[in-house]
């Protein structure tokens, strides 16, 4: 089975409050996309890698990032739009060769472990649709648009959604177009396209340390990660 990765990271951080994009904040270093990439380059199940980035910054991250890093299995950067589900589109567009299956990550999950990655790729090969999760620890309510709390939702029931998510490449690119031909705006994952196209979502487990770096606060939380697990990261 032939993987294509998509790496969206064109974003501009707007809660992160930083003078450049939080893709390309640093740690230990490192910027956070890179070390994002360096996963998937090294995994011997992924064939090809499209990078989806601010048009502005392109020629950068072939510089600063692919090459500088010599990530050999990106074989594109390319545009982004406005919202993550249109970049991921134009990452789908960009696939020009042969492909069986797309796994999509956040560029800023730079804790994705490579046990992560290939338990969502071997599931794709049973499955149409795989999503990395964990169980939710927290009691969850269903609230009005008052405020007022509706219904209590079964706990047992109820998981947080991650990435990476792993789809046959027909099915996502069908969803996609269904998508953006009948106007699918408050799309909030991949998987949501899939559960709207009827095709059953299968979760495999992720990690707790698998986290999104949206704000200061994750990023100084990564910070601790990083030393906890010492060269943890870069492995």
């Amino acid at each position: 089975m032939i993987t294509i990765a998509i790496i969206p990271a064109a974003g501009m951080g707007v809660r992160m409050n930083a003078k450049v994009p939080k893709q390309f904040l640093e740690l230990e270093g490192r910027p956070l996309l890179a070390i994002t990439l360096e996963k998937f380059n090294s995994c011997s199940l992924i064939d090809g890698i499209i990078l989806v980035v601010p048009a502005n910054d392109i020629d950068f991250c072939n510089k600063e990032i692919v090459q500088k890093y010599n990530l050999k299995k990106v074989i594109r950067v390319t545009p982004g739009g406005a919202r993550r589900q249109d970049s991921v589109r134009a990452g789908l567009m960009a696939i020009d060769r042969e492909c069986d299956s797309v796994i999509i990550h956040d560029g800023v999950r730079p804790f994705v472990s490579p046990e992560i990655i290939t338990n969502a790729i071997e599931a794709i090969r049973d499955e149409r649709a795989v999503i990395v999760a964990i169980p939710a620890k927290d009691t969850v309510k269903k609230v009005n648009t008052e405020g007022y709390v509706v219904d209590t939702c079964n706990r047992k029931f109820m998981w947080q959604v991650q990435t990476p998510q792993v789809f046959r490449f027909d099915d996502i690119c069908n969803a996609h177009k269904k998508a953006e031909a009948e106007g699918w705006d408050e799309v909030s994952d991949d998987a949501m396209l899939m559960e709207r196209m009827g095709i059953p979502v299968k979760v495999v487990h992720g990690s707790d340390e698998n986290i999104k770096i949206t704000t200061p606060q994750d990023l100084e939380y990564a910070e601790f990660l990083l030393e906890k697990n010492e060269n943890k990261l870069f492995n």
